[in-house]
């Protein structure tokens, strides 16, 4: 019997949007999948051909990189930051969308950027960062954090934080602006190449259910 395929989804911003998402193609998870107390990171579904895993967003691309998932759900942002050659994109979901952008203090905005040759940033997106710097001619040194990015520059960490950005509202609380918009971001669904190419009869019917839940023909 062939195994069940493994479906990784994120926890956190895009998880909200992402399960209206999976009913419409036909895919419930198990009652305990929604207790906010259970501490399991796989579950069962309503089809016994799919397993769930919950893990960080990060994760996910490494999970179904590597065949331990087969598909996955995870951010643009997610997909270009570890640019996995075994990651097949074929679907943006159009949900979870925000932008990954550079933010610094109110008082640095005004700063020349035409102006530097090297930067300090917090984030942890360092392949995005650097690739948006060294476009501009702009090296730059990046710190990695895993969270709490806007407190960087009120302890001397770094000037400039590059992170996700919806409302701008905890910016705003932290005493920081957006500046520059590094990218779009939008969920997209992610398969294994070469999960898709072994196990076709099971993927392609996935993802073409996706894609017809979302109206939309392949993600550029």
């Amino acid at each position: 019997m062939t195994r069940p395929l493994t479906l990784a989804i994120p926890k956190g911003r895009i998880l909200d949007e992402a399960l209206p998402m999976l009913a419409r193609v036909g895919i419930e998870p198990e009652a305990e999948f929604h207790d906010k107390k259970s501490r399991a990171l796989r579950f069962a579904t309503n089809r016994p051909d799919i397993s769930i895993i919950r893990v960080r967003a990060f994760d996910v691309a490494t999970f179904v990189a590597h065949g331990a998932a087969q598909i996955g759900i995870v951010g643009s942002d997610v997909v270009e930051e570890f640019d996995y050659s075994e990651l097949y994109a074929p679907v943006d979901l159009d949900i979870g969308h925000c932008r990954l952008s550079v933010a610094e203090p109110v008082d640095l905005a005004d700063e020349d950027e035409a102006a530097m040759s090297h930067v300090r940033v917090a984030t942890k997106y360092p392949y995005l960062t650097r690739r948006y710097y060294e476009a501009r001619g702009i090296q730059a040194e990046c710190v990695k954090l895993n969270g709490a990015m806007e407190l960087a520059p009120s302890l001397g960490l770094s000037r400039r934080i590059v992170d996700l950005v919806s409302s701008g509202a905890t910016l705003k609380a932290n005493g920081l602006v957006e500046t520059h918009v590094i990218m779009q971001v939008s969920a997209r669904l992610v398969v294994n190449r070469a999960a898709y190419k072994m196990r076709s009869a099971d993927l392609t019917p996935l993802v073409e259910g996706f894609r017809k839940a979302v109206g939309v023909k392949d993600a550029a």
